[in-house]
């Protein structure tokens, strides 16, 4: 069964997605002893959820203290939040890191188009300082498959990252800079320029390294500083294998095989598809891990599936992009 899964999860559409979901569900019932306990635990039988509003949501905290896997399997890699040295980091056991790759290399090329029309520039210091970080994965694989000559990390290198920006600009050059945010406002405050062929993507993150900002503020200010006239972001998860994006104002949109819907501060197990409070994740990807993520982000979902990020629920850890809220 779960090679058909496999098989399905790419090519799902909307009138496919619910029935999918469900058949995801059952499997990862069947073969998950933590996620089988938890709807146990609810007194939900899974013969009665016919819906994606029905199906229980595994909170995002057991990733932080049990290995959340689907099927008994040796495990491939491990991702791990980033967190504080006060918090105890999510990890993520995956099976198979050709799934993430595909997930990630479809996503992008469905928002962008093809990734060798890009040159990519990662500027992700404080993950790369670190080991076992998915967004370090994505990206040094995207910096690959571009085949670009200036493609690659570039650390704290400001100066010389500021001379190849402008170098793309006079080639007319597509150029995707995705950073952290902290490393991303050093650079602006360092340097300006009018960007006209390069995409700026902010993964969040200050990691109390500077001031906390409002998104509208950060976006603002890089915009003004860059010569933009908006900057991206990525929305993603240590505990998942799918990414959503924004064109800018923060509005995300998912792949095809993630939906977004929010559940009740007072009540988790009210899930509705469109509204606010409190962010649920299905990524129909995450298929030996848990597709069905209960995360601690405040936000609003809209009757299109696009979603925002306002916030975190109080007294949850900060980390990624929860620092910064609407």
């Amino acid at each position: 069964m779960t090679t058909t899964l496999e098989n399905k999860i790419f090519g799902v559409e909307p009138a496919t997605f619910a029935p999918l979901a469900l058949d995801v569900f059952h499997f990862q019932y069947r073969h998950n002893p933590l996620y089988r306990s938890y709807t146990d635990t609810l007194g939900i039988d899974p013969r009665t959820v016919g819906s994606v509003s029905q199906i229980p949501f595994l909170p995002v905290g057991f990733f932080k203290t049990h290995a959340v896997k689907t099927t008994d399997f040796e495990t491939q890699t491990v991702f791990e939040s980033s967190g504080t040295t006060q918090t105890l980091n999510s990890r993520h056991y995956v099976k198979d890191p050709s799934l993430y790759r595909e997930s990630f290399v479809r996503g992008f090329e469905i928002f962008y188009g093809p990734v060798s029309d890009w040159c990519i520039i990662g500027l992700l210091p404080s993950y790369l300082e670190r080991n076992n970080s998915s967004l370090v994965v994505m990206v040094d694989e995207l910096i690959c498959l571009s085949g670009q000559e200036f493609s690659g990390f570039y650390l704290y290198e400001h100066d010389n990252l500021y001379r190849v920006l402008e170098e793309l600009e006079r080639r007319g050059q597509k150029t995707l800079l995705i950073g952290v945010t902290f490393a991303l406002l050093d650079f602006a405050e360092k340097y300006s320029l009018s960007l006209h062929r390069t995409v700026v993507m902010e993964t969040g993150g200050m990691k109390g390294r500077r001031r906390e900002m409002t998104r509208p503020e950060l976006h603002d200010f890089l915009s003004e500083r860059l010569g933009l006239q908006s900057i991206h972001a990525e929305y993603g998860m240590t505990e998942l294998l799918s990414q959503a994006y924004s064109s800018g104002g923060g509005l995300f949109k998912t792949v095809p095989w993630m939906k977004v819907l929010v559940r009740q501060d007072d009540d988790p197990l009210i899930v509705m598809e469109e509204g606010e409070g409190i962010l649920n994740m299905i990524d129909l990807a995450n298929l030996y891990s848990c597709s069905f993520v209960a995360t601690e982000d405040l936000g609003k979902v809209y009757a299109d599936g696009s979603f925002q990020v306002s916030g975190r629920v109080d007294n949850s850890d900060i980390r990624g992009c929860s620092l910064l809220v609407l």
